[in-house]
C-alpha cells in the first residue's frame, strides 16, 4: 500500500509518500481500507518534533474507512465490528495511509446519515470539542465564553456546539476574511487579534469582570491574553500549541489574575474507556444529526500531497476542516 512516513523530524518537506507493506491485522486490531483521512494540526506537532516520536513514523490520527479484515480476539472486546461495516477512529498514529490496523476498541461503527468525509473531519476535532464544552468545563445557557481559532476546524464546530447549549460565543481569528466565516458558525462576536486589542474587548463585553473559561489552541501567541480575559476563579483551558508552546511559567501568576485553574487536556483521557469513547462518539453523532452542528470540508487533498496540506495548515490558509483522499 502507499502511506505517508518520514524519517526525520523538521517542515513539510520530510513527509514521503512511499510504499509499505502492511502485517495482517495483529490480535485484537481490525483493518481499516480509507476513504478519508482528517489532516489535524496536532499532525504538525509530530512531524515537527515538538511531540516525539520513534522515527521512522507514521502520521496521522484520524480516517474513516470500511473494515477489510480481523485479528484474532476481536470478537471478544465487544465492539461488534464486523468485515464490511464503515468506521471510523481517532487515536493511533498511522492515518496517513490507505490502509491501516487499528485496535479494533478504538473503532466507531458509523451511522447511516454520517459519511465517511464527514466523520474523517469530525471525529479528533468533534469528539474535542465534545469533552471540552460538556466536561473540562460545562458550558451551560446564558454563560459568555472565548474560543481561540474560531476559524479553525475545531473552531467551528465549537462555535455551533456552544451556541446550541444557549452560550454568548466570543471567537478571535487570524485575518479579516475569517470573520464572517466565524459569525456564520455561532459567533456572537469575533475579533482579529493581529489587529484588535481582542483583550480589552473581552474585557468590556463582560462588564469588565471576565469570563469564566477560555479555550486556548493558539499558544504562546496568546496565553498571557487568555488568563487577562478570565474571571476570578476563571478556568484556562490551554489544548493547542499553534503559535508555539507555552514557555516555562511560575504557578504564581494564576494566584495574581484571580486564583486561576488551568488544565491541559487530551481525548485520549476524556475517551480512555471503550464506554467513554462510544458515549462521546455517540453525542458527537447526534448533534450533527440533529443539525445543530454542521461539518464542513472545505480543503481536500490527495494522500500524495500531505505536505501541500501541512504548509497550507500551518500558513493559516485552511478554514474548517481538511481531508487526505487515498
Amino acid at each position: 500500500m502507499k502511506a505517508i512516513r518520514f524519517e526525520k523530524t523538521g517542515g513539510p518537506e520530510v513527509l514521503g509518500y512511499t510504499d509499505v507493506e502492511l502485517p495482517p491485522p495483529g490480535t485484537g486490531e481490525a483493518r481499516v481500507r480509507h476513504s478519508a483521512i482528517g489532516v489535524n494540526f496536532i499532525d504538525t506537532y509530530y512531524r515537527s518534533g515538538l511531540y516525539p516520536v520513534k522515527l521512522p513514523s507514521g502520521l496521522g490520527s484520524e480516517a474513516a474507512g470500511v473494515v477489510t479484515a480481523l485479528g484474532e480476539d476481536v470478537s471478544g472486546l465487544k465492539t461488534n465490528v464486523s468485515i464490511g461495516d464503515r468506521v471510523a477512529y481517532a487515536g493511533p498514529l498511522g492515518a496517513y495511509a490507505e490502509e491501516a490496523n487499528v485496535p479494533a476498541a478504538r473503532l466507531v461503527k458509523l451511522p447511516d446519515g454520517i459519511g465517511d468525509d464527514i466523520a474523517a473531519a469530525a471525529m479528533l476535532k468533534g469528539m474535542t470539542v465534545q469533552y471540552l464544552l460538556t466536561r473540562t468545563f460545562m458550558v451551560q445557557k446564558g454563560m459568555t465564553i472565548l474560543f481561540h481559532a474560531a476559524a479553525g476546524g475545531v473552531g467551528l464546530i465549537a462555535g455551533q456546539w456552544a451556541k446550541h447549549l444557549g452560550a454568548t460565543v466570543i471567537g478571535t481569528v487570524g485575518s479579516d476574511d475569517k470573520i464572517a466565516l466565524a459569525r456564520a458558525h455561532g459567533y456572537d462576536h469575533v475579533f482579529n487579534m493581529r489587529k484588535e486589542d481582542w483583550v480589552a474587548r473581552v474585557r468590556e463585553l463582560s462588564g469588565g469582570e471576565g469570563l469564566p473559561v477560555v479555550y486556548d489552541s493558539i499558544g504562546k501567541d496568546s496565553w498571557d491574553g487568555s488568563l487577562d480575559c478570565l474571571a476570578p476563579r476563571g478556568l484556562m483551558v490551554s489544548f493547542g500549541n499553534a503559535s508555539g508552546a507555552v514557555p516555562p511559567f511560575a504557578p504564581g501568576i494564576l494566584a495574581a489574575k484571580g486564583s486561576l485553574y488551568l488544565t491541559r487536556p487530551s481525548l485520549l483521557h476524556y475517551t480512555r474507556t471503550r464506554a467513554e469513547l462510544q458515549e462521546t462518539a455517540d453525542d458527537l453523532f447526534a448533534v450533527i444529526a440533529s443539525g445543530a452542528v454542521k461539518i464542513e470540508v472545505r480543503q481536500r487533498f490527495k494522500l500524495a500531497n500531505a505536505a501541500d496540506a501541512h504548509r497550507a495548515l500551518e500558513g493559516r490558509k485552511t478554514t474548517g476542516a481538511t481531508v487526505l483522499v487515498p
